[in-house]
This record gives structure tokens, C-alpha cells and sequence, in this order.
């Protein structure tokens, strides 16, 4: 069962700006890139379902997460079908997210009143996924739509929360243009959790950059 609120999740979503992305088959490295990250100052991570047995690694995650990091707002991507959805809800998921819309997960989250953000194309697909109860879009791939799509979409669409996920660097630059644009908040994965830092086992570095992030979000956004 998630620990948090669907709507205290948005409500930190959108406060934090950042929701960084991250996937890795050993629980151990995972542990440290999760301290590392909350550390810094971020109060989400999603972790991708991306390698088998991922769920297996996200539960142990999720119980370190819950004893060690309280304030860790812990959520799942990737999640393409609602037996993969109700998989991660029973291990605690806060949110989940997809990289398209699908009406079973958003329904399979809504009953258990976890957050779900799809992934959207089109404006009209953003309409239904509101329809359907997403408190906070995914547009992806964001390198493909650009912040040019988000402007486009809250003119008629004000109410409208979007998280560009994909194409989003920590440059200042580029979390510009994606704020101002209008964004609520962005998801951003290789380009904060870089392998370097993986490789180099570098996560004082990880903590450092993830701290930098989001105080550039905070000064972009003041």
C-alpha cells in the first residue's frame, strides 16, 4: 500500500520540480543512488521497470526507503499494462508512470487512489488521460515535442500539469526553456544519474549534482 497521498505526490511533484529517474539490478548500488538523491534535497525518484526481476529489487527498495529515508516518495515507470501496475501497487508504489496511455493502468491506480502520470502525444490524449483522472501528464518523448508543444498545449489547456520526460538535461539552458515553457515539473534520468557517477561509484558527486539541480530549478522558477 503507498504510504503517501496521490495528492500529496502531485502537490511535491510540482513544489520540487524534479522527479529523477533511475534503474539498476542491484539493490545495493540502488540503496546508495537513493541516499545519494535525498541527500541532495530530491523527495522523489522513480524507478524504472525496465530489467527482469525489477520488482523484485524495487520492493527491497521501497522497504529501505520507508525505514531509512521517510520523506522518499517512491514510484515506479515504465509500466505499460495494469498486471504490471497492480504488481508495484502491492509493493508499496506511490506513483506510476508510462511512457503511453493506457485507460486499464490508469483505472487499476484510481482504485487504489495511487497518482498515475501516462505518457501523452497529442492534446487529445491529454484531455483523456485527464478524463480519466492523471493529476500530472507525461509528454514523451520530450526531445521529440519540445517545450514548444507544452506553450502550445496550456494556452487553450491552462489547468493542464506536464512533466516532459526525455531531452531533459540538467544545463540551465535547457531547464529554462522547459519552465518557462510551463512545465509543472520535469523527469530527468541519464542526465542526472549519470553512469560516470555509477561507474566511478562517485555518489557524494551524485548528491552535489542533484542538490545543483534543484536549486537551478528553484532560481529558474523564482
Amino acid at each position: 500500500m503507498a504510504r503517501f497521498k496521490r495528492t500529496h505526490v502531485a502537490s511535491v511533484m510540482e513544489s520540487s520540480g524534479l522527479v529523477p529517474l533511475f534503474y539498476h539490478n542491484d539493490i545495493e548500488v540502488s540503496k546508495k543512488v537513493l541516499r545519494a538523491c535525498y541527500k541532495g534535497g530530491a523527495r522523489l525518484l522513480e524507478f524504472t521497470n525496465r530489467g527482469d526481476f525489477a520488482h523484485e529489487v524495487f520492493g527491497e527498495l521501497n522497504k529501505f526507503a520507508a525505514k531509512e529515508l521517510p520523506e522518499m516518495i517512491l514510484g515506479v515507470g515504465s509500466v505499460a499494462d495494469a498486471g504490471t501496475a497492480s504488481l508495484y501497487i502491492q509493493l508499496g508504489a506511490n506513483f506510476i508512470v508510462s511512457p503511453m496511455l493506457k485507460e486499464d493502468v490508469g483505472k487499476t491506480c484510481n482504485r487504489r487512489k495511487v497518482l498515475w502520470s501516462p505518457g501523452c502525444g497529442t492534446l487529445s490524449e491529454i484531455n483523456y488521460a485527464e478524463e480519466l483522472g492523471a493529476e500530472i501528464v507525461k509528454i514523451f518523448p520530450g526531445s521529440q515535442l519540445g517545450p514548444g508543444f507544452i506553450k502550445a498545449v496550456k494556452g487553450p489547456c491552462p489547468w493542464t500539469s506536464i512533466m516532459p520526460t526525455g531531452g531533459v538535461t540538467a544545463e540551465e539552458e535547457n531547464l529554462r526553456s522547459w519552465f518557462e515553457a510551463g512545465a509543472t515539473c520535469v523527469g530527468m534520468g541519464s542526465k542526472l544519474v549519470t553512469k560516470e557517477f555509477l561507474n566511478s561509484k562517485d555518489f557524494e558527486g551524485l548528491e552535489e549534482h542533484v542538490r545543483n539541480t534543484l536549486a537551478l530549478i528553484k532560481e529558474i522558477r523564482s
